[in-house]
């Protein structure tokens, strides 16, 4: 479901990388300094972040998928009064989202059991996911489609209906992928209800390190093991073995190699200091895409949960004649797309199918228009033209909603 042009120079892009001007000198600082990998710089992204989030515990990584795998694999070991994880236990999880956001699952041997979508917003459906609550529910784990955030506080009222009927609360794993800098009654995404929460640093997302993630972690216990297992499960702030990290004597949890470069975190450093106006100017464009497309017949604009303030990594609609409008802007030199296409249907899941009737109808319409900081008033202007010359030009009745 997405749209390409032959000459892309005239396009308006749908996603476009943000480099900040004065970042060459200090990365060709760091790659001539003698110390490329996990040092110094990462630990100064990493308190930028802190401070940004207002939020202590964070872990800084190579990637998001990094992040989400490596969340299911803390939350596999019993602490606490949480139980732990078994092969014989399930994710709740959405189908609309990037495959990053469920092959993580796959990857620590859990089992996927599929949620519908509300298809007033393109979340996850919480009445769905209540309705599928099991004494084998682990983990609750949805994205903030686009950046625009989840009902959090109804998720936490349906934790504590699975405590009641099962006895425990599953641990909710958030893709906040889309979503740096999003906020859900007064704070930032990845900060709130004792959640774990992952964020992408990828090329073309708000915040980008050339690649990179986050995870955020609600407690001091998981933060210790994360640090851990982003390494091999190796201790870098022990010194043993005549004062090499690496030479720990012994390793009691195996890891990863998920941790960040200081190169990745020097981009990352520089680039953080522009997303307070990158998301303003995101968010300005979608006010401009909702004034200005809320009731055209053949146009449905998705609601944005109350208490919310989106960062409009996409800006989604519904849209009637779904391949054509996609062949339409195309043509006018406007790249549209659906960005992620519902992960039920490949082979690698076939085990877990189950029916999704509102997904089903919901990417006869679903689409994303160019919503980016790079955006010029014009841009704007044209986007809406073409959209309501689409609409316009179809049959004579269409319909005021989908």
């Amino acid at each position: 479901f997405s749209s390409s042009r032959s000459n892309m120079a005239d396009s308006i892009s749908l996603f476009k990388p943000f480099m900040a001007n004065d970042i060459d000198e200090p990365v060709l600082k760091v790659l001539h300094s003698g110390y490329i990998a996990q040092g110094p710089k990462v630990e100064e992204f990493e308190a930028d972040l802190k401070k940004f989030l207002d939020f202590e515990h964070v872990l800084s990584l190579n990637s998001g998928t990094a992040g989400l795998h490596l969340a299911l694999r803390l939350l596999e070991k019993p602490h606490g009064a949480w139980p732990g994880w078994t092969s014989d236990d399930e994710v709740l999880t959405t189908a609309l989202t990037c495959t990053a956001t469920n092959w993580p699952i796959l990857a620590n041997g859990l089992k996927i059991k599929w949620v519908d979508v509300d298809p007033k917003t393109a979340n996850i459906n919480l009445d769905d996911l209540e309705a599928k609550l099991s004494p084998k529910t682990k983990v609750i784990m949805f994205v903030h489609w686009g950046g625009c955030p989840v009902d959090l506080d109804r998720v936490q009222r349906i934790k504590g209906v699975c405590k009641q009927k099962y006895g425990f609360e599953p641990y909710v794993v958030e893709d906040c992928c889309h979503s740096f800098g999003a906020e859900f009654k007064g704070r930032k995404l990845g900060t709130t209800h004792s959640n774990l929460c992952v964020f992408s640093f990828q090329a073309i997302k708000h915040l980008t390190s050339v690649d990179g993630g986050l995870l955020t972690v609600p407690n001091a216990e998981l933060y210790r093991r994360g640090k851990l297992l982003r390494w091999f499960g190796i201790d870098r702030e022990r010194r043993s073995g005549g004062g090499d990290f690496r030479m720990e004597p012994d390793v009691p949890e195996y890891g990863y190699k998920f941790h960040m470069n200081d190169v990745n975190a020097t981009v990352g450093i520089l680039n953080l200091k522009h997303v307070p106006w990158i998301l303003e100017r995101c968010r300005q464009n979608a006010k401009f895409y909702d004034k200005e497309l809320s009731g055209v017949p053949g146009v449905t604009i998705l609601d944005v949960v109350a208490g919310s303030n989106p960062s409009y990594w996409l800006y989604s609609l519904k849209i009637v004649r779904k391949r054509d409008f996609i062949a339409f802007m195309s043509e006018r030199g406007v790249m549209v797309s659906q960005v992620h296409a519902r992960n039920d249907k490949h082979t690698t899941v076939a085990p877990f199918v189950a029916p999704l009737p509102l997904l089903d109808a919901l990417e006869e319409s679903l689409i994303c228009i160019p919503v980016g900081w790079w955006l010029t008033t014009a841009d704007l202007q044209k986007v809406v033209r073409c959209v309501k010359e689409f609409v316009g030009a179809g049959p004579a009745k269409l319909p005021a909603k989908l």
